[in-house]
């Protein structure tokens, strides 16, 4: 196999959501592509995040394609917030319905991707030893796949078992009867805790940074209910692409500091009660702007924590002090009241650090805990991490990592194209809304808005498109304008790069909102890819 090269037009990296949909538009346009996928299915994210309790905090009527009305039909979620099963088993769905799987290459690393300026072409070697050369290389390896698990002393000498639940199994994991230890209260540890709890012997939760976190309210779907949804489809598609954050929530209109305390009270009550991702952030207009107002949210959620929590020692443990929603906004079923069962300890690792993983569990400043499994939901590596997993060099030999040298230092135009890297486009790429969004509403705009550039190119004879360093600076500065009008820039975060050692800070998220992103990319396209370098083909016109 190392001897055979294929030459495409173009070579798209991870088979997840956006890796699939961007496979599907350019074949259909007819250009000549291959995924090559690390995983031995389709899937991305819903591939490896198997772990308990796994779902999804979208609902998922809001976090499926829209392309295809006939795909929108044809599938019927059973629950208001999906579990990861079912969201696995909707993405094999589509890429059996739409034959994809015969141009995907599984079990396939890209370890370099390397610009060849003479030729105008990309030289990529995978980790099979196959050769592969594309006119374009498109990277569509999602913002949270480089799974972190933080170096800590001893875990090679643990005699039990470990696991990061970004990397989970695909065979059941059996907790009965055993001693578990979770490092992370983020997301994953939110979600997979409580299911942990009920059947492990005794659970340990190692917490550094206490969450704000507030009910999902699952339940099941009607099918009265999906069926007005798919009637009003269009319209609602049409106001997740012109929102905010890609969901259509209904945004409070004045501040929260207008209203007195018991208007306030009895609306944060009733969105509490509704529970979901976003029904709390959006009551008023300036929680994410506001420290005031934040704080009036902090301390409503402060205070359900204290009512759910019957031990006053522990819930004090579990009250966060942050500026809220400036972390990962996190929903969550019986995560606190988990707290109450008696199979379950807290312990604060700020007051008490883990020292070292010993033989036989963990070791604090203050006391030894016997384990038989640690289970790590210390998240990822994100936004550059996934990308920074591939030797990617552009123009003159420099690599992605050179010239993102530290997070501060990450440039993108639109979040799509990087100056010095010529016909490469990232898909929910740093400086895009991406994890501040419906990822579903960004993944389908920038797979639109690529394979339309890549049309656009072949019907003018152009062979080169690369964003200008100008317009890259200007972006830049632009994201970090919109971010430091809020709080997010305030908090350190893994969006800010706070949770890897040695990475320096930077905010990589455009916090300009999902409709006005839509129409500045939109505008670039209008005036002939406005901000990009076009230079004609040297060869013949795809």
């Amino acid at each position: 196999m190392a001897s055979t090269q294929l030459n495409l037009d173009a070579v798209i990296v991870g088979a997840g959501f956006s890796g699939l949909y961007m496979l599907h538009r350019l074949r259909e346009a007819g250009f000549s592509t291959c995924v090559f996928e690390a995983g031995d299915n389709v899937g991305g994210t819903w591939y490896w995040n198997r772990y308990p309790g796994a779902r999804c905090d979208v609902e998922s009527i809001y976090y499926n394609y829209t392309f295809s009305e006939e795909l929108l039909n044809e599938w019927t979620w059973s629950a208001k917030y999906a579990e990861q099963p079912e969201i696995l088993r909707y993405i094999n769905f589509v890429a059996d319905k739409f034959d994809l799987r015969r141009d995907i290459q599984f079990k396939t690393r890209v370890n370099t991707a390397h610009y060849d300026e003479e030729k105008n072409r990309w030289d990529i070697q995978l980790d099979n030893g196959q050769s592969v050369t594309a006119k374009f290389f498109i990277t569509a390896v999602g913002c949270l796949s480089a799974s972190n698990v933080p170096k800590m002393k001893g875990l090679e000498t643990f005699k039990g078992e470990w696991y990061h639940t970004g990397h989970w199994p695909h065979e059941k994991v059996e907790f009965k009867g055993k001693r578990v230890g979770v490092i992370g209260t983020g997301s994953s540890g939110i979600q997979s805790i409580p299911v942990i709890a009920q059947e492990a012997e005794h659970l340990t939760v190692f917490q550094r940074t206490p969450q704000y976190s507030s009910p999902a309210r699952n339940t099941a779907h009607d099918p009265e209910y999906l069926k007005e949804i798919r009637a009003n489809y269009n319209e609602i598609k049409t106001q997740m692409q012109q929102s905010a954050v890609g969901i259509p929530v209904v945004q409070g209109e004045r501040s929260a500091l207008e209203d007195p305390p018991e208007e306030r009270q009895r609306l944060f009550e009733a969105a509490w009660e509704k529970g979901g991702l976003m029904t709390l952030s959006s009551t008023y207009n300036d929680l994410s702007i506001n420290p005031e107002a934040n704080e009036t949210a902090q301390e409503f959620i402060r205070s359900k924590i204290r009512e759910v929590v019957k031990n006053p020692e522990v819930a004090e443990k579990l009250l966060p002090s942050f500026y809220y929603g400036t972390k990962r906004t996190i929903i969550d079923t019986n995560y606190f009241e988990t707290y109450n069962r008696d199979n379950v300890t807290l312990i604060d690792v700020r007051k008490a650090p883990i020292q070292e993983i010993t033989a036989s569990g963990i070791k604090t400043a203050e006391e030894e805990y016997d384990l038989d499994m640690i289970v790590f939901a210390t998240g990822f590596d994100a936004m550059t991490g996934p990308l920074f997993k591939m030797d990617i060099r552009g123009k003159d030999g420099v690599s992605l990592k050179e010239k993102w040298a530290g997070g501060s230092q990450t440039r993108t135009y639109l979040g799509i194209g990087t100056a010095g890297f010529p016909n490469m486009f990232m898909l929910t790429g740093p400086e895009s809304p991406s994890v501040l969004s419906n990822m579903m509403v960004s993944i389908e705009q920038h797979v639109e808005w690529v394979s339309d550039c890549l049309n656009y190119l072949r019907e003018n004879g152009l062979g080169v498109i690369e964003a200008n360093e100008d317009a890259e600076n200007n972006w830049n500065q632009h994201c970090r304008e919109v971010a430091d009008m809020t709080l997010f820039t305030k908090t350190d975060s893994w969006y800010m790069g706070a949770n890897i050692e040695g990475k320096a800070r930077g905010f990589q998220i455009y916090l300009g909102g999902v409709g006005t992103y839509r129409q500045i990319c939109d505008d670039v396209a209008d005036k002939g890819y406005e901000g990009f370098a076009l230079i004609p083909s040297k060869e013949p016109v795809l």
